[in-house]
C-alpha cells in the first residue's frame, strides 16, 4: 500500500502536460502572431517526423530524446507484489468516436472511475496503437488499448489492455471496431459498455512512464493489464485498417522498477 501510494503522487505537475496531448490531442495555447510558435510541430510515426526524429521537431519534445522514464517498454521480469487492485467504476453510456489524425480514440462521458490506492481518477478516453507499444518479454501484440484517467491532482492514469487474435467476435469491443472511420476530424458516436471491454482478471504491470507521442512528458502512471482481450481476424482488420503502424519502439528501462500484481 505504502509503495503504490507513492507511485500515484508523483509525477503530477507534468502530467498537466501530458493531458493536453493525450486528452485533447492539439495544442491549448492561446492565438497569437505566429502561428509556428503556438502550433507543436507535426510528427508522424516514421520517416524524418517519426520516433526517431521527434525530440528534434519541436522545443516542447525534447522529453521525446533525452528523458530517462519514458514509454513503451519491454517487461521482463517484473517484481512480484502483493498490490491492491485497481477498481473500475465503469458503466454504459455515450461515447464521442474521434479521429485525430494519429488514433482514433472514444472520449467517455462523466462518471467513469479508476481508484487505486484510495487515488480516485476519471476515466477521459480510449484509444488504440496498432500493434501494440508494450512489449512483453519480446512479444508484440497485435494491439494495445490505452484507457486514459485524470485525478484531481491532475495526475494521469493510463491503463494498457493487450489485444489478440481470438476466434469470435467480441461483443464489448464491437460498438467501437465498428464505428471507427479513416477520415481525420470525421466524429461519430457509440454506446459503449466500458467495464465489459476490460479482462476478468485485473492483476496489471505497474511502473512510471511517460506519454509515448510528442511532448513524451514524463509523470505518467502506468498499469498494463497481464490477461490480453481476445478479438476476432475480422475486428483487428478494421482496426488495422483505420491505423496501422501507430506504435512508439520500446525505451530505455534506464533503472526503473517494474511491479506486477500478485494479489487475488
Amino acid at each position: 500500500m505504502k509503495d503504490t501510494t507513492k507511485f500515484l503522487r508523483l509525477g503530477a505537475l507534468a502530467a498537466v502536460l501530458v493531458l493536453a496531448a493525450a486528452a485533447c490531442g492539439g495544442s491549448t495555447a492561446s492565438p497569437s502572431a505566429s502561428a509556428a510558435a503556438s502550433t507543436p510541430a507535426h510528427w508522424t510515426y516514421e520517416g524524418e517526423e517519426g520516433p526517431t526524429h521527434w525530440g528534434e521537431l519541436d522545443a516542447t519534445y525534447t522529453a521525446c530524446a533525452d528523458g530517462s522514464a519514458q514509454t513503451p517498454i519491454d517487461i521482463v521480469k517484473p517484481t512480484g507484489k502483493d498490490l491492491p487492485n485497481p477498481e473500475f467504476t465503469y458503466a454504459a453510456g455515450a461515447a464521442t468516436i474521434v479521429n485525430n489524425g494519429h488514433t482514433i480514440q472514444a472520449v467517455a462521458a462523466d462518471g467513469n472511475t479508476l481508484t487505486v490506492a484510495g487515488v480516485v481518477s476519471t476515466l477521459l478516453q480510449m484509444h488504440f496503437h496498432a500493434p501494440s507499444e508494450h512489449t512483453i518479454a519480446g512479444k508484440q501484440f497485435a494491439a494495445e488499448m490505452h484507457f486514459v484517467h485524470k485525478a484531481a491532482d491532475g495526475a494521469l492514469s493510463v491503463v494498457g489492455v493487450m489485444i489478440s487474435e481470438g476466434t469470435a467476435d467480441n461483443a464489448a469491443w464491437a460498438p467501437f471496431v465498428d464505428s471507427l472511420t479513416t477520415v481525420k476530424g470525421t466524429d461519430g458516436s457509440a454506446t459503449i459498455d466500458w467495464a465489459a471491454m476490460l479482462p476478468a482478471e485485473k492483476l496489471t504491470y505497474r511502473y512510471e512512464g511517460s506519454l509515448t507521442t510528442p511532448p513524451c512528458t514524463e509523470g505518467v502512471h502506468w498499469f498494463l493489464m497481464t490477461t490480453p482481450v481476445a478479438l476476432s481476424k475480422a475486428q483487428i482488420a478494421k482496426i488495422t485498417a483505420a491505423y496501422d503502424g501507430n506504435f512508439r519502439p520500446v525505451q530505455a528501462l534506464n533503472g526503473r522498477e517494474v511491479d506486477v500484481d500478485t494479489s487475488k
